[in-house]
């Protein structure tokens, strides 16, 4: 009879915690920030799946007897200092940007999350010694270090994504260690240890999907900061490579003919980089306010 009732609480535990996930859920969805924010970026996310098919000219190919034309009916963006259409390639821009940011969060989101696991449950020694050089990262700006990171290893996309991971993981560590400290305690991990379950099932089976709310909001903020590292490497010369037509890459190519009134080769592209770290952050705040509601 005490095991049948065991069984049933944990059935209704679990029916309890699925009924707050739906709740979440719906409250989420309806959130206009959320819905707001989602638009946006969808927008970029379309752009970046089916833009190369779409526009109009060939965001690659120069145009020497059309150089530097102002927003036309031609050329609704203008052409940049090959003759290039600003418009085809701020379309798609967004391809390489929304490839190497995403890739780069979830580097840092697995990352982060697991050492922030190993620095809440065990606490102790491996807390303080992952700590100091949690600390001693987060002590530097993020765009230094990567900047550092890259002239020591060369600037490539898959060297942007593993430093930009790496270099945001130690943010998320903290968050996760945070959450992982105030689980540890409850009822639910003292019953798995009497279970005698080892050490990587409690934190991965039954603490994680407990800490998934803040680890969710934390990805999607440093999502945003990811694009904006993006292309703050990419306008220094240490992100992406030319000839891609990413934003960063195309301000830093034009930004020295906005003094001869070519405004239009570098404002679309902020406007760009702007609109999507702006769409980022209204998700993250949308998730942010549903989960604290």
């Amino acid at each position: 009879m005490s095991d049948l009732a065991d069984g049933l609480d944990l059935s209704d535990a679990a029916e309890t915690a699925a009924a707050e996930r739906r709740e979440r859920l719906r409250q989420i969805l309806r959130s206009p920030t959320f819905l707001v924010g989602i638009v946006i970026v969808g927008f970029w996310v379309s752009c970046a799946i089916f833009g190369p098919s779409l526009v109009p000219y060939d965001p690659f190919a120069d145009d020497m007897l059309h150089t530097l034309a102002p927003p036309s009916a031609a050329h609704w963006f203008g052409t940049d200092q090959l003759g290039r259409d600003v418009f085809s390639r701020v379309i798609t821009g967004s391809r390489d940007i929304l490839t190497v940011a995403p890739l780069a969060t979830v580097i840092s989101t697995i990352v982060g999350a697991a050492l922030g696991l190993a620095m809440g449950y065990f606490r102790g020694v491996i807390d303080e010694v992952i700590s100091r050089f949690v600390d001693a990262l987060l002590a530097l700006p993020t765009v230094i270090v990567a900047l550092l990171a890259l002239v020591a290893l060369g600037a490539s996309t898959v060297t942007v994504v593993c430093v930009i991971g790496f270099t945001f993981a130690p943010i998320i560590a903290r968050t996760v260690r945070a959450s992982v400290l105030a689980e540890r305690e409850l009822d639910y991990v003292a019953a798995a240890r009497l279970r005698r379950e080892n050490a990587a099932h409690i934190m991965f089976v039954e603490i994680l999907p407990n800490v998934l709310p803040p680890i969710l909001v934390e990805t999607t903020v440093r999502l945003g900061y990811a694009i904006f590292t993006v292309a703050t490497l990419s306008f220094i010369g240490f992100g992406i490579q030319p000839p891609s037509p990413d934003w960063g890459l195309s301000i830093s190519t034009n930004y020295g003919l906005i003094g001869g009134g070519y405004w239009w080769t570098v404002l679309f592209d902020a406007i760009a980089i702007a609109s999507l770290v702006v769409g980022v952050n209204l998700v993250a705040d949308g998730i942010q306010g549903a989960l604290d509601a």
